[in-house]
């Protein structure tokens, strides 16, 4: 079996406390994965489209995208980056406290790789995100950038 490399992750999240609990996860995990952190819809299509102070930013494997964001929210991330030929193939995992039907729906019509509701509890908070991440590192193939 290959070794697992590590991967670049965009986690899109307003939240201080939810940055802090998703930084610690991955901080516990074994392999050096690298988050980086922007903090609303207009910082995430900056660092995608490298514009601003992300002009050297790295292309993530993988995005982790909250709903309910400030400037531009989720949906609107999201349906930026699928609809666009050199994003389109960067698997979104949206990560945010909405378990509303219609949030889901929309998710998956504009091609979320998942939905997953963010617990409350510290704990469970911190064993999703490590699921997350250990599903797409050595279970899923990413394709390289």
């Amino acid at each position: 079996m290959n070794a697992t490399k590590p991967i670049e992750v965009l986690l899109v999240e307003d939240d201080p406390g939810d940055e802090l609990m998703t930084r610690e996860a991955f901080e516990d995990n074994k392999i050096g994965n690298t988050l980086h952190v922007v903090r609303d819809g207009e910082e995430a299509l900056d660092f995608l489209y490298r514009r601003g102070a992300h002009q050297d930013a790295p292309r993530p494997d993988l995005i982790l995208l909250d709903l309910n964001l400030p400037k531009y929210d989720g949906r609107q991330v999201l349906e930026r980056i699928k609809a666009d030929s050199d994003l389109t193939h960067i698997p979104v995992v949206v990560l945010t406290t909405s378990a509303a039907e219609e949030d889901i729906l929309r998710s998956y019509q504009l091609h979320a790789s998942a939905y997953v509701t963010k617990p409350v509890d510290l704990e469970q908070f911190i064993a999703a995100i490590r699921k997350i991440d250990d599903f797409f590192v050595t279970v899923v193939r990413l394709p390289r950038s």
